[in-house]
């Protein structure tokens, strides 16, 4: 018998000074049977970076074709797509000629710096590709957020983002591996 996806359900209040989006989101997010709370929590990170009405969490890891998280144009063009890890570089490659942006959330301690040394060169050429690095601490602090029922707040002020509790809060700066 197939295991099934654990439903997670966010309320998350986002405060993102950086780019003036003040707004409150309710999601619902489906965990797959082999993705960890280290993964699912960055992807709500990366919900909250690129927050948008428009933006979906995706099939993930259950599809070849999708990324984590993207965002569609009113006439279904792909506005942006996000990726987490070490994705494949031909991947993405073929995202950044379907999308006007593609993300990399890039973590894992020393395989994430493993990853970055063999597809870093080739990764500069793309011109509409982002690539943000978290630490192995931030992401296990994250992990530690997670629950199955979470009411969150999120801050986020000159590339620095605080993200928690009304108990704990984890502050995360995503490093640019381009810049």
């Amino acid at each position: 018998m197939a295991l099934k996806a654990t439903v997670f359900k966010a309320t998350v209040q986002i405060s993102d000074m950086d780019r003036h989006y003040y707004e409150a989101h309710a999601l619902t997010i489906a965990r797959h049977p082999s993705e960890t709370d280290e993964r699912m929590m960055v992807r709500l990170l990366a919900f909250c970076l690129y927050a948008d009405p428009r933006l979906t969490f995706t099939k993930g890891v259950s599809a070849d074709d999708e990324p984590d998280l993207w965002q569609h144009s009113l006439t279904g063009e792909i506005e942006r797509w996000i990726e987490l890890g070490q994705p494949d570089e031909r991947r993405l490659r073929q995202a950044c000629g379907r999308a006007r942006e593609v993300v990399i959330i890039n973590y894992g301690g020393r395989a994430s710096d493993l990853w970055w040394e063999q597809n870093g060169e080739a990764l500069r050429r793309l011109r509409n590709l982002k690539v943000w690095a978290l630490t192995s601490s931030e992401v296990r602090a994250l992990a530690d957020l997670a629950e199955r029922n979470m009411t969150l707040n999120c801050t986020i002020d000159g590339g620095q983002v605080w993200i928690g509790t009304d108990q704990v809060t984890v502050a995360v700066t995503p490093s640019d591996r381009l810049g």
